[in-house]
């Protein structure tokens, strides 16, 4: 499911945008922040606007600073959904699926590995939510966060294996509230399963990344759930750690989102 949500408020894409830098990672070009010394990783997976959107480069820049080492890949491959002179949204997602995200997205995680990294923790925004939800095994990663995700269902949400977030929009026709609500109902059946489901009143699917920066409300409601996303991989430091992180990295974490 996909619709006018999906493209309101379009970034205006800066391949230069961020304190970081790009390199292939995993066969994918791949923006990078932080540094490479940190055992812990998070992967962020763009929405359709694709990796080379500022306000996402700064969040990744922003957990970066939390002491993580941050990749955001181009799962798009230099072709993401542009709404004036583009393909029409329906045939773009047809050559962009979600699948092939996830099997993309398994180089990439073995190539953070192959860095050293210990653990990985994922968020994903959108289109990016449907991926991160197929990764959340325990095979690929430690935690999770979905941010007004897009094509999950409830039937996702029960293959969970990791600890998971959920920020939800309260105005949001993609994952509406009463859908944000079946996926709690699924999560909290799950004992075995952590997880954090919150939906933010008076904002739009995608406010998190596709936020006006001169807007206040806009900007406070993003760093909000900003905010909430660190403190989940903080929270989760212990199926971060498996024994490779300092308990000060975890206080440093904590201390980035206070």
């Amino acid at each position: 499911m996909s619709g006018p949500q999906c493209c309101a408020n379009p970034p205006t894409l800066n391949p230069n945008s961020g304190a970081g830098h790009v390199e292939k990672l995993g066969g994918l070009n791949t923006y990078v922040t932080g540094s490479p010394d940190s055992k812990l990783a998070v992967l962020l997976i763009s929405d359709i606007h694709g990796y080379e959107a500022p306000n996402l480069r700064k969040l990744a820049d922003k957990v970066a600073a939390a002491g993580f080492y941050v990749a955001v890949p181009d799962f798009f491959h230099g072709d993401p959904y542009v709404a004036d002179g583009g393909k029409p949204l329906q045939e773009w997602i047809k050559d962009h699926g979600v699948d092939r995200g996830f099997e993309e997205a398994k180089p990439v995680i073995q190539a953070l590995k192959s860095k050293g990294i210990t653990a990985i923790g994922a968020a994903g925004f959108c289109w990016g939510a449907k991926v991160i939800v197929q990764l959340a095994k325990r095979e690929f990663i430690q935690a999770a966060v979905l941010l007004h995700p897009s094509f999950v269902t409830v039937d996702d949400i029960k293959g969970v294996e990791v600890p998971l977030s959920i920020l939800g929009a309260e105005i949001d026709r993609l994952s509406p509230p009463a859908l944000v609500k079946e996926f709690e109902e699924a999560l909290n059946a799950k004992s075995e399963v952590d997880s954090f489901v919150k939906i933010f009143p008076k904002v739009a699917h995608g406010w998190t990344v596709r936020y006006n920066v001169e807007d206040e409300s806009a900007v406070k409601a993003a760093e909000e759930a900003h905010r909430n996303l660190l403190e989940w991989f903080a929270k989760c430091g212990q199926a971060f750690a498996e024994g490779c992180l300092l308990r000060s990295s975890y206080a440093a974490a904590a201390a980035a989102v206070s």
